[in-house]
């Protein structure tokens, strides 16, 4: 077996500002060119076909890489290093399998499905509110009231806190950005985030003790199996999760798909003729084509062996779902929602014990709100260039100018 620091293996390096958009598709491209399946990155290796990419996703061997980390950027103590250390991502073995026994119902396809019609409603809300002109910045205009009211009725929050819950999710997810780990004063405004929002989530669940309702704290404090419920600090680490995973990540795959969209104007003729029945098939296309998490991080917790490469433990390994995502499937670098792409999973939202518990509720969001622009919208045309975020972390955007001809 050869060390996988013996070998002479290209360069992956997405962690700079300057990576985005463009420059990161010529990036990708260039290693997507390299006859192997391992490249470095600055922080350990990274994984570049489907079979490599599910091997460590679903390994037992490798741990989301969270605590590590956390230590590597000096996050030792405080509140964000309470929430990492609780976070679901971050537990694994018994307790892992128990905690997510118990939510799993609760975000199941079939309970996900049962808040489309309160999507659709919110959906209708928010066109009302659009200009007439039909020139909207779509991040903020759409994308982001919608995700973040589509979250508040689902944890059974009042809809007038919906901005500050997308300040929160889009706050905290910057956990995951190492950029934003270097600067004290993102992270120190990430840690009070971390305090509000804990405050926020426990008088919400005590709201619901006292008033039930269909959503899924109420679902929460309710689910039990064998005698087994969820104590007070795993429920407020969980709907803490469900936050902290429904709204950027939602907000960025639509804003995704809808830009696709209006660069490939066939596309979308197509959408509007079969809103429905072609809303999950742009969904994954988009998913598949621009994943919002285009690199997910695991660390060996052992000496893991594979392909003849010795990964030591504590060795961190990057799983680009970009490239796996393309990896043998027909006309990989083309966006095309009425390919069939021959049942290959998409990586976007993992694989294994850690696929993403809130996977369901984004698709059944993103899927409603592209049934319902090509619904109701002729066309959507660009409006100016496109202004992408950074591969590190969630890849959204951060402005999408348009035109929606109704």
């Amino acid at each position: 077996m050869t060390l996988a620091t013996e070998l002479e293996l290209p360069m992956l390096d997405a962690i700079q500002d300057h990576v985005r958009g463009p420059v990161f598709d010529e990036l990708m491209d260039e290693v997507e060119g390299y006859d192997g399946w391992l490249a470095r990155s600055p922080l350990g290796f990274v994984t570049l076909d489907r079979e490599s990419g599910e091997f460590f996703l679903r390994s037992r061997a490798v741990m989301f890489p969270s605590m590590t980390l956390a230590a590597i950027f000096n996050v030792t103590e405080g509140p964000l290093y309470e929430e990492i250390s609780k976070n679901l991502i971050t537990r694994h073995g018994d307790d892992h399998r128990r905690l997510r026994g118990l939510v799993n119902p609760a975000l199941a396809p079939r309970r996900a499905d049962t808040y489309r019609p309160a999507l659709r409603e919110l959906l209708a809300e928010v066109m009302s509110s659009l200009p007439e002109s039909g020139k909207i910045e779509f991040i903020a205009d759409f994308a982001k009231p919608y995700t973040s009211r589509a979250i508040a009725y689902v944890l059974g929050a009042p809809d007038e806190d919906a901005p500050k819950l997308h300040y929160w999710s889009n706050l905290i997810q910057r956990q995951f950005d190492p950029m934003s780990l270097t600067d004290p004063e993102v992270l120190a405004e990430i840690e009070q985030g971390v305090v509000d929002c804990y405050a926020y989530i426990d008088a919400l669940i005590e709201t619901r003790r006292t008033e039930p309702g269909d959503n899924l704290i109420t679902d929460l404090i309710e689910v039990e199996q064998a005698g087994d419920k969820l104590n007070p600090d795993e429920l407020r680490n969980l709907v803490f999760s469900v936050l902290l995973g429904g709204v950027d990540t939602s907000q960025s795959q639509l804003s995704h798909a809808i830009r696709l969209l209006a660069e490939h104007p066939n596309q979308w003729e197509l959408l509007r003729e079969r809103p429905h029945e072609l809303a999950p098939n742009v969904t994954d296309e988009s998913l598949r084509y621009e994943p919002i998490t285009p690199f997910t991080a695991r660390v060996t917790s052992e000496q893991v062996e594979y392909r003849g490469v010795t990964f030591p433990e504590n060795t961190v390994v990057f799983v680009s779902s970009w490239h796996a995502n393309r990896d043998g499937t027909e006309s990989p670098d083309d966006f095309d929602i009425t390919i069939e792409r021959d049942g290959k999973r998409l990586l976007t939202f993992g694989a294994g014990i850690h696929y993403c518990v809130g996977a369901n509720l984004a698709r059944a969001e993103i899927q409603e709100g592209l049934a319902f622009l090509a619904e109701n919208v002729k066309a959507v045309k660009p409006d100016g260039a496109a202004e992408f975020g950074t591969p590190s972390g969630i890849y959204g955007l951060d402005r999408l100018p348009l035109v929606l001809e109704r």
